[in-house]
């Protein structure tokens, strides 16, 4: 095709500096989310995204964040480190995980983006192939450890009831993942933004009915997967964690009680669903999942049935925005080509810095569950300042105990056979993974 790949477009909410007017076909390489702070840690919609070109895919607004482990009594299942396809029985393990003790071994990941989240139609809708054991098998032996599966489950759900033939195209996705000796992530992506009201009267407010649907396709979700086992992470939200107190947004205050509530309402609802749910890792999405925004003592850690050491936080990082995706124009910026200068260095440091403090601070450790870098269409990007830019990331994450998960459309990791990019290889050989 002419395009150099598919990009997720972009809503127009955003603070002062990313104030987007024109929601539609904003060429972005990036899983950005409607809301970002003036760093720009956290930027992009819930849409498709790609890291190389135009995106026919859909928007909005994105929450990620962390869960928490549960405890639970032991059945008659597998092992606590039972994995999805089934190696693991339905009565789970009784010994909660300990999630910083996961780190080392969830290595480097990346996300299946465009694929099981677009609102379109079911996996193909946004311009990706089939997802194959193939191209599975081929990122595990290129040294991918973590494969983040986003789902949109809403968009194709019926009277609130989740598809069973979609529940079990995940189920086998993330069998392949297990499998292959990954980690792998399973959410609710951004699907149509339902989960902060994007499309109605109510957006930016936590309404009543928001929170029984939510809680309904988490029993539904944590069900299905109660006999995979502990390589199975949950994640409540992408970057939909989106809520204002009073619903203003602009000039507004954000509304933390809301996300806390939300956070706790699905480390309480995964717990209860029993099997490998009662002691599996969990992640609870930060405020959009921006590191300033998260990183306040406003935002709390839900309480957890399994304890204090089975929760994952999570963050997004596309900082500096203007450089990671932005690829027009616009009247509070203009897209960069290169990065790399001192200054530029000194903020990735400093917000990296900021978000280890708080992880050590909250004794949570943290999933970086999305960073990249657009090839750019109208103002292509330094292929060498691209590479700097994303082995910084993986640097700054991995040296502070941080999961670094990388979204990729299909630009940085071939949807065959699950090989490399030039530039992303070059990351993956410096970091030595």
């Amino acid at each position: 095709m002419s395009f150099m790949g598919f990009f997720r477009i972009c809503r127009s909410a955003a603070t002062s500096w990313l104030n987007l007017t024109a929601p539609l076909l904003m060429l972005v390489a990036v899983g950005c989310s409607s809301e970002s702070s003036t760093s720009g840690n956290a930027a992009g919609s819930g849409g498709g995204t790609d890291t190389s070109g135009a995106d026919t895919g859909g928007a909005g607004t994105s929450g990620a964040g962390t869960g928490g482990a549960g405890a639970g009594d032991a059945g008659t299942g597998g092992a606590g480190t039972g994995g999805a396809g089934g190696s693991g029985g339905s009565g789970g393990s009784a010994t909660p995980v300990d999630a910083a003790a996961m780190v080392p071994d969830m290595g480097i990941g990346t996300n299946i983006g465009n694929t099981l989240e677009n609102t379109t139609e079911w996996e193909t809708g946004w311009g990706q192939p089939l997802i194959t054991q193939a191209f599975i098998n081929g990122m595990a032996s290129h040294g991918i450890k973590t494969v983040r599966v986003p789902v949109a489950w809403d968009t194709y759900a019926a009277n609130g009831t989740i598809d069973a033939a979609k529940m079990a195209r995940v189920k086998e996705v993330v069998g392949w993942i297990e499998a292959a000796g990954m980690y792998s992530i399973v959410n609710i992506h951004w699907d149509g933004g339902w989960i902060y009201n994007e499309a109605n009267a109510n957006k930016y407010k936590l309404t009543d009915d928001v929170k029984t649907r939510f809680a309904s396709y988490w029993t539904q979700i944590a069900t299905a997967f109660s006999d995979v086992g502990h390589k199975l992470i949950l994640e409540g939200m992408n970057e939909e964690g989106n809520y204002w107190v009073n619903g203003v947004h602009d000039g507004g205050t954000p509304d933390y009680a809301a996300l806390n509530e939300m956070n706790q309402l699905f480390v309480s609802t995964v717990r209860e669903q029993g099997g490998y749910n009662a002691s599996r890792a969990l992640l609870i999405s930060g405020f959009v999942t921006d590191i300033d925004r998260t990183c306040v003592s406003d935002f709390k850690v839900p309480t957890d049935p399994a304890g204090t050491k089975s929760l994952f936080l999570s963050i997004h990082y596309y900082t500096p925005y203007t450089f990671c995706g932005l690829d027009t124009v616009e009247s509070w910026g203009s897209p960069k080509t290169t990065w790399g200068t001192d200054a530029e260095k000194a903020e990735l440091k400093g917000l990296f810095d900021k978000l280890g403090a708080f992880s050590a601070e909250r004794s949570i450790p943290v999933i970086l569950g999305e960073f990249a870098v657009t090839l750019g269409q109208n103002y292509p990007r330094e292929p060498a300042s691209r590479r700097l830019w994303m082995q910084s990331v993986v640097e700054a994450a991995r040296s502070r105990g941080i999961v670094p998960v990388l979204w990729d459309t299909g630009s940085e990791i071939k949807r065959t056979d699950g090989s490399f990019s030039t530039e992303w290889q070059a990351v993956m050989d410096a970091v030595d993974p």
